[in-house]
């Protein structure tokens, strides 16, 4: 298998019977164990009103990961600019690479991260819709590199000057044309968009236009990977993914659930289709298994790098299961 860069990406999720300490504990873990196994990145996403996930401060519990790390790239996959002012985003990654010089990874999203009732409340006044992102990433990088850029009466301090990757997240083809056409690193969200990995990470490919920063195109596709023993433990253990998003398409959010032995109890024929539409990319299975999926991904798509996400309920088979997607990428 080609032998390329492995991260990951995480919500720091709260599972049934937990809290937000014990989910943000839970991921300092994993980052840690994600540094020890070889992992290149560990990503923190954005989302908000949602009693699964804790990482809606997504700026903070960077900071707090990258404070328990040394060495492992921390980062945002990532910030949704159009809930916040590009300013602000400016001076807390400037601050984060100033307390973690050349750790710090800055993925944009273009999305709300969230419902429309909530998405409202963040953005306030600014009435902000996702429609003018281009011009949004254009200011927050004309607060970082101003030299680039028309120079400010406002100065990002800290974030003026900070050495840090901006990267674009998507599900389509908008951020995968946009980043080619600025330079940028893509990201794409494979996790829970599998319909359009491949075609988006080619139109971003062919139209992308060097940069200052990248002379070349740069890809990484996120992916559900879940591993066991068995590709039937396997099959067990991601009744918990499944039922978090049955749990988005019923509009009925809850924490993550313990995994189930028979998810047909829970869905109905139309419900089990809405949900492998959405996770159909997912990797699940034994070593051998995943191996040769993941080999097949990364033939299909010729991406740079994986980043694997990963809803498991039991805190020990999830570390496992990242202790053995590393050990096959790294043969």
């Amino acid at each position: 298998m080609k032998k390329i860069p492995f991260s990951i990406l995480d919500v720091a999720p709260i599972i049934e019977g937990g809290g937000v300490a014990d989910a943000l504990q839970r991921s300092v873990e994993l980052a840690q164990m994600a540094e020890q196994q070889g992992y290149t990145r560990f990503w923190l996403a954005e989302h908000h009103n949602a009693p699964n996930i804790a990482s809606s401060a997504t700026a903070v519990v960077i900071a707090h990961v990258a404070s328990q790390t040394k060495t492992i790239r921390v980062g945002s996959g990532g910030v949704m600019l159009p809930n916040h002012a590009p300013l602000a985003i400016a001076e807390q990654f400037g601050t984060l690479e100033a307390l973690h010089p050349g750790r710090i990874d800055l993925g944009l999203g273009r999305a709300p991260g969230t419902d429309p009732i909530t998405a409202r409340a963040l953005r306030g006044e600014r009435h902000t819709n996702g429609a003018n992102f281009p011009e949004q990433l254009e200011e927050l990088q004309s607060f970082m590199h101003p030299a680039r850029h028309v120079q400010h009466a406002i100065r990002a301090i800290p974030g003026e000057g900070a050495d840090v990757p901006i990267w674009l997240l998507g599900s389509s083809d908008f951020s995968a044309a946009l980043a080619a056409e600025k330079g940028l690193p893509f990201a794409f969200a494979g996790h829970f968009s599998p319909t359009y990995i491949v075609p988006a990470l080619k139109l971003y490919k062919q139209s992308f236009k060097p940069s200052s920063d990248y002379e070349k195109p740069y890809s990484m596709v996120a992916v559900n990977v879940i591993i066991a023993d068995t590709d039937e433990e396997a099959q067990y253990l991601a009744t918990s993914m499944h039922q978090m998003f049955l749990g988005f398409i019923r509009n009925k959010r809850t924490p993550l659930q313990p995994p189930v032995e028979n998810m047909d109890e829970l869905w109905s024929e139309q419900e089990k289709f809405m949900v492998e539409q959405q996770v159909g990319s997912s990797i699940i299975g034994s070593k051998q298994t995943v191996q040769e999926q993941l080999q097949k991904l990364i033939e299909a798509t010729d991406v740079d790098e994986i980043m694997a996400t990963a809803y498991i309920f039991d805190h020990e088979a999830r570390l496992n299961s990242f202790k053995m997607l590393a050990s096959i990428l790294q043969k």
